[in-house]
Formats: structure tokens, sequence, C-alpha cells
């Protein structure tokens, strides 16, 4: 009796440390494009300083012209991007604004804007955070 409880309690210890140890997700950037040649229900990347923040969105201006960028609740409180700050945007155009799905920082720091994932994997992210490991388009293999 006593060791099948020391089984079982090994089977759940694994399990959970298992799940602790869920890699972080890896997402290929796109090559940026300009906002002026941005086409209805794509999914773009555009590279720009942020011009305005307006709650959880924010207007990005590539010198090209300028695009609203839906956050979602990763930016509400407006803490997410600074005014003047350069970054890349990866998400959805359609409706007129562009969906955010992942930010990259100038200093490469990338977020991901997407909602937790489902099952204990999104309990993980909505506990430490949903981290990405951006891959440059042409960068070395780490």
């Amino acid at each position: 009796m006593f060791a099948a409880g020391l089984i079982a309690v090994g089977l759940v210890a694994g399990a959970g440390a298992a799940i602790l140890a869920v890699p972080r997700d890896n997402v290929i950037l796109m090559q940026p494009t300009t906002i002026a040649t941005l086409a209805p229900y794509s999914t773009v990347a555009v590279k720009g300083k942020v011009a305005e923040i307006f709650g959880n969105k924010f207007v990005i201006d590539d010198g090209s012209g300028r695009a609203l960028v839906e956050t979602g609740r990763a930016g509400e409180g407006g803490k997410l991007v600074a005014a003047g700050e350069t970054l890349t945007v990866q998400g959805h155009f359609d409706d007129g604004f562009l969906h955010g799905d992942l930010l990259v920082h100038a200093d490469g720091r990338a977020e991901s804007l997407r909602p937790p994932r489902p099952g204990p994997r999104g309990l993980l992210d909505r506990l430490h955070g949903h981290e990405v490991a951006a891959i440059f388009p042409g960068a070395p293999d780490r």
C-alpha cells in the first residue's frame, strides 16, 4: 500500500514538473510592410514610431501613413508602449485596425498580445506572463 502511494505521488509530482517546464513559444517575425500598402483581411507586420496612445490602442506612424493598433487586454492602462518609441507590430489588419498579436520593442524584447491559452498552459501564462521568443528572418540559429 505504501509503495503504491509513493508511485502515485511520484506520478503527480512528475506531471506537475512537466507542466511547469513548458518551453516558451517561438514566433517567426514577418518582414515589415508600409502602412500605405496594407491590404484588408491580411496578416502583416509594421515598423514605426508610436505617435499617440489611447488606453489599449495606439497610433503607429511609419512615414508612409498611420495605423490604429488594438492591443486588447495586454495594453489596458496605456503602459505597454511609450509615445515616440520605435517598435514592430505583427497582427491582422481588418476593419481599419491592426489587431496586434506581437510587439517587438527596439531593444529586441517581444511581448505577446494574444489572450492566454486554455488549459494548464494558459494558467501558467496568466500566472507568469506569456513569454515569446521572437525569431528574426535571416537570423542565425541559437
